[in-house]
Formats: structure tokens, sequence, C-alpha cells
């Protein structure tokens, strides 16, 4: 097993010097085809994070049906029915008419006025998750634009230029509005936009890939803005992490019960049917794949070992709820991503404008605010086991600290006691974040957008709840490869045996006190990169 680390970036919403995408096997795979069908979330992370390229249906009766609605917009505003941000103001201004003439001009007013996005830039893979799910949204022919507005939206994506998009300044209703705007200039060629490693101008990028020039027609500026898809390309983002925050928490919880001599009867498969959440089971499973013994173990035999702590007897029940959680979040982000979310949309049938609300995020919001509460609860399994592990009054033999004892010497060594603090500060941090974003609905914009979503904001705060839990995974697992060799045993368990040859690859032992952030770092990569993503296959 291999922990080398992949390119795919910080998990925080920050400027990225390079692309985060990591082009693996993706590179030979073909172009996932997008058009009126719904993307798995698989998919979506291939397009998303790896970088694999799309390209348009050629299927006839999609095609007809999107340029059947395209003629529904174009008779609606000749016969001047009123239709929101069309022929109408935009928001608390919907009262105010427009003429057919002016009504381009009035689209291209959005990507002025809602300019206004703060903070740093969002990773690059949230963005092209964005793309790709404005591409379904239109694509399903609700929303009166053309092909050729997809088609520029698939070139971005193929030839690697992504907006660059303020962080903040979504409500999530009526949508993405403000981040979206900057996708949306970058498209006619203003603003900024990343590409071959560099910020630059939209214009130059679009120059370089020899794109033609493009400008839009009536309604797709608000077609692009009115929606959900940033927040659901920071949660295509989330997903992608949760996987391999579980599976990487699970190998080091793994590694602490060897450490701590802890029992493997607390994860007897009679336990997982009696009470049968599937999660749960699944990663009972794989721990005992895990910890599964080829030779001799010692297993704590004291009368006060009986049962171990919570946070090893335990374990499954809370990586558990992450498992089974997943489950769920996916489906909604699948069905977020593949959906309409603009406004208005028009009826295939009888061409009428149907003005609603499905930009509201409030799926994403809730599905972000629960993940990311049970992924700082990873973050605190892990924090419990590094305490249990560093604390000789607990660790049933290990030194304290994990510091090797020093031979005819007066200076102590520290070992991990910094680690540990470092630990429970990653993890008081996820755990404070945690709170349920949604619940902070605000009323904006005259009180038009009276009950928004906040299902942006959520998404964002999910994907740093799991870059500090990630981060205290990979202190943890500093922690408990050196618990490991410090308790000895592991050719009796090969499994575990080879993730600690895998850390000790990118991490010497710590024998004398050194510094240890370029460690965490580099075991972080590896996990955020997937290095520690793939699931244990369980027994038969």
């Amino acid at each position: 097993m291999a922990l080398g680390a992949l390119a795919l970036g910080r998990g925080g919403v920050q400027t990225p010097p390079r692309s985060q995408m990591s082009r693996i096997s993706h590179e030979i795979l073909e172009p996932v085809v997008v058009g009126p069908g719904p993307l798995d979330i698989d998919t979506f992370i291939g397009v998303a994070v790896h970088g694999r390229k799309v390209r348009l249906a050629k299927d006839a009766a999609w095609l007809r049906r999107m340029e059947a609605c395209e003629a529904q917009l174009a008779k609606a505003v000749a016969d001047g029915t009123p239709i929101y941000g069309v022929t109408t103001g935009f928001g608390s201004n919907c009262g105010a008419r427009i003429t057919g003439e002016s009504a381009l001009v009035l689209g291209e007013g959005l990507l002025r006025f809602h300019g206004c996005g703060t903070g740093p830039a969002l990773p690059v893979a949230a963005v092209r998750g964005a793309m790709l799910c404005r591409i379904l949204c239109l694509g399903l022919g609700y929303s009166g634009v053309r092909v050729a507005l997809l088609q520029r939206l698939v070139e971005f994506l193929n030839h690697g230029i992504t907006p660059v998009v303020p962080a903040q300044g979504s409500v999530g209703a009526s949508g993405d509005l403000t981040p979206m705007s900057y996708v949306a200039a970058a498209l006619v060629g203003q603003r900024e936009v990343f590409c071959a490693g560099e910020r630059m101008p939209a214009a130059r990028a679009i120059e370089l890939a020899g794109l033609p020039a493009f400008a839009f027609a009536v309604k797709e500026p608000i077609s692009l803005l009115n929606g959900t898809p940033i927040m659901t390309g920071v949660a295509i983002m989330v997903v992608d992490q949760c996987r391999r925050i579980l599976a990487a928490a699970t190998r080091a919880t793994a590694m602490a019960v060897h450490a701590m001599a802890g029992h493997e009867h607390h994860l007897h498969p009679v336990l997982f049917e009696a009470k049968p959440f599937p999660g749960q089971g699944a990663v009972a499973a794989q721990l005992r794949a895990l910890i599964r013994a080829e030779g001799d173990v010692h297993e704590a035999e004291v009368p006060e070992s009986l049962q171990d702590p919570y946070s090893l007897r335990c374990a499954p029940h809370v990586l558990g709820v992450l498992a089974d959680a997943l489950v769920w979040v996916e489906r909604w982000v699948e069905i977020e991503g593949s959906g309409a979310s603009d406004n208005p949309l028009f009826d295939p049938e009888s061409g009428a404008p149907l003005m609603g609300g499905n930009f509201y995020g409030g799926h994403i919001a809730f599905a972000m605010d629960a993940v990311k509460a049970a992924v700082a609860s990873v973050a605190d399994l892990c924090d419990r086991q590094g305490a249990l592990l560093v604390d000789p009054r607990f660790s049933r033999g290990l030194p304290a600290q994990l510091a090797v004892p020093v031979e005819n010497g007066f200076v102590p060594r520290h070992g991990f006691k910094g680690m540990q603090i470092t630990l429970s500060a990653l993890t008081a941090e996820a755990l404070q974040a945690s709170m349920p974003v949604a619940s902070f609905s605000r009323s904006t914009e005259s009180h038009n957008q009276d009950k928004v979503s906040m299902g942006t904001i959520a998404s964002r705060e999910a994907l740093r709840v799991c870059e500090l839990t990630a981060h205290a995974v990979a202190v943890h697992l500093l922690a408990a490869a050196q618990a490991c060799e410090l308790r000895g045993g592991l050719p009796g368990r090969p499994a575990i045996e080879a993730v600690v040859r895998a850390i000790r690859g990118i991490s010497p032992a710590l024998a004398d006190d050194r510094p240890l952030d370029n460690d965490i770092e580099a075991v972080y990569q590896a996990v955020v990169g997937g290095a520690l993503g793939q699931p244990v296959p369980a027994e038969g």
C-alpha cells in the first residue's frame, strides 16, 4: 500500500496556485456524455475532482426538446408574456416590465451588480462541479437556453478553464447568484480564471484555448445564475473527502486497537447483526479484516481491561454514522446536481412560464449540516483514541507521550506531547464548526428573499470541517504508527503492518524530538489524495 500524495490541493476555500485536479486514470477514460439524463456521484467526482472530460449528447430527441423550449421562450417574449427576469425586473423589482428589445441588456446587467463576492477563491474542483451541474440543469430542456451555452461550459471544462469565484456572497436562494455571476462573466471573457496552473484574465485563457467569441442570448444570464450549482459543486468535494476520511479513520482505529492491546471480540459479527445499521456493520467488518491475526498478537488480560474504552469499542458505531449518512447525502447531491434548479422554467406541453422556487438549496444545506456533524465526530474519535495512546495511565504499558526512553541521559524526550495538543485543537475547531448553518436563515433583498437556505455556506463549512478532520486523522495516524511499533507484534497483523510501513515511507519514526508539521502535511495529503481511501475488503 503506497501513501503517495495525489495533487488534489487543500480542502479549504483558498486560491489554488495550481490545478487541484488529479488526472490519474481519468485521462484515458471516455468523456462523460451529458444531456437530458442524471449522473451518479462517482461521475460527478470524476469530472469535478479528477478532471474527466465531458461531451454533449448527440441524441436527436434531446436536441429537439432543447430547440422547442428555446422557441417557447422566444414566443413568450414576442407575445409580451410576463416572464420573471426576462421581461420583468429582478427580485423585488419584478413589478417592472421590460420590452423584448431590452431583455438582453437586462440580463447582462446581472453580471455587473452581482459582481460583489468576497473572500478567497473556491477550489477549482468545486467550480468545475458547479459548471457540470449547470450543464445538467439547463440540459433538461426546461430553461429555454441554447445548446451553444452548454457547449461553452463543456469547452471550459475540457480546456481546464476554471473561473475564479470568490467563496463568500451567496445565501443559497435565489440560488448562487453572486458566485455564479463570476462563472457567467468568464464565459464571455470577463473577469479571471485559473488555466494551465496560472491565474489570468478570462479573455486570455479563451484566446489561448482557441475558442470562438461567445455572447449570451435572452434569459441565458439569469439561467446561469439562478440555481444551486456552487453549493452542489462544493458538496461534491465534501462527499469525496468524507469517503477518504472514513477509510483513513478506519485504518487509524485498527492501529489504535492493536497499539492498545485491545479486544477483537468487540467487533463480533453478531453484535452488528443484532443492531443492523448497514454502515456500522460495514465498518466493523473492515476493522475485523484489518486486525485479523495471522500470528501471535497480544490482547490485554488484566481484569479491568475486560472492555476497551468507548473510543475503541464503539468506533464502528461512530464511524458508521458517517458511512450511513453518506448513502442518503450522496443521493441528495445527485438529485440536486442533475435537477432543474433554474427559475423560471417552461412547461414542455403548454409552453407556459412556470415561476417557482427550485433554486432553494434546502436539501443541500441539510445534507451538509448533517454530514459535517458526522465528520466532526470522527475527529473527536481520533482525538480520544490519541489521548489514550499518549497517557501511561490508560495506554496499557506504552511509554508516556509515545516517547522513546532516553538511555544514559537526563534531557527527557517529549514524543507526541505537542502533537496531542494539535490534535485536540483541530478537533475543537471541527466540533465548533458543526453547528447547523441552515438555522441562520436571513431575510434579504428587500424581503423578497425572506427565507433562504444558506446552502452554500453550509457546503463551505462542511468542506472546512473535512479539512480540519483530515488533518486530525493525519496526526492520529502518525501517533498510532509510533504506538504500534512500540507495542510490537506487527508481523501478526500484516494489514496493520502494511499501513505502518507505508506511513514510515513518508514520515520516519520519532526518536529524538523534531518538528512534525511537514510530516502532518504529508500524511494529510495522503488522506485527502485517496492513498488511504480504498475500503478494506470485508471478510467473506
